[in-house]
């Protein structure tokens, strides 16, 4: 049975039981508290309109940073440094390109409500931007939120070539070097399986997730680091 959450209460079910390919909850609203007590509990919303659904899957996706593969071909464009690298300078931008139609999918799931809910978490310093710049012209990016160490993806976008996997890979270079443990990938996609993210079990997942969420975590605004080498 799928568990219907209750207005009035931030309360979820566990996601040690959660099935492993169907939500685990249903309902419930997007408020900061609500979203950041479901991304403690390793569950996030996954719908394409109303109600709310709530996931926990079975495997989970995750990168872990020192496990980043930067291949031949990326390394290349990454040298090339024909983009510019910012966090948290247009998150209102990036998360609007994440959910702009795309060739290769019917629909979105980033609906108006999720926009609004992430961006007041990016408000209150939970969530962030990743950008990549040609020319002053936005040509990739991502956002997700950050507890503690862990990380967890939620979307990315790219208009040129390896934008995103720029984007990604610096993000990914300054969560090693900011004691984040966990990035979280939730479902398998070729994408980032190419980086170096890998399917573990689900109850695995929550281990790591439960000993990432409780460190600091960097606050505020973050700012891109110099140029890294691969």
């Amino acid at each position: 049975m799928i568990a219907w959450l209750a207005p009035d209460s931030l309360m979820f079910p566990s996601a040690d039981d959660a099935p492993p390919d169907a939500p685990l909850a249903v309902g419930g609203d997007l408020s900061a508290a609500r979203l950041l007590r479901a991304y403690r509990a390793g569950i996030f919303p996954w719908y394409n309109e109303p109600p709310i659904l709530w996931w926990s899957p079975d495997p989970r996706m995750v990168l872990f940073p020192d496990e980043l593969r930067v291949n031949r071909s990326l390394a290349k464009a990454m040298r090339k440094r024909t983009l510019d690298i910012t966090f948290d300078r247009a998150f209102p931008a990036v998360i609007r390109a994440c959910a702009a139609p795309r060739a290769s999918a019917d629909g979105t799931w980033i609906t108006p409500d999720m926009m609004v809910a992430y961006a007041d978490l990016f408000r209150r310093g939970h969530a962030h931007s990743v950008e990549a710049w040609q020319d002053g012209v936005l040509v990739g990016g991502l956002y997700g939120v950050a507890l503690g160490g862990a990380f967890f993806g939620e979307s990315m976008f790219s208009t040129i070539s390896y934008a995103s996997k720029i984007a990604f890979a610096r993000l990914v270079f300054w969560l090693r070097e900011n004691g984040f443990s966990l990035i979280d990938c939730q479902v398998p996609s070729d994408h980032m399986a190419s980086l170096g993210a890998r399917t573990i079990p689900r109850h695995a997942f929550l281990q790591h997730l439960r000993a990432a969420v409780d460190r600091p975590t960097p606050p505020g605004r973050w700012s891109a680091p110099s140029e890294t080498s691969p």
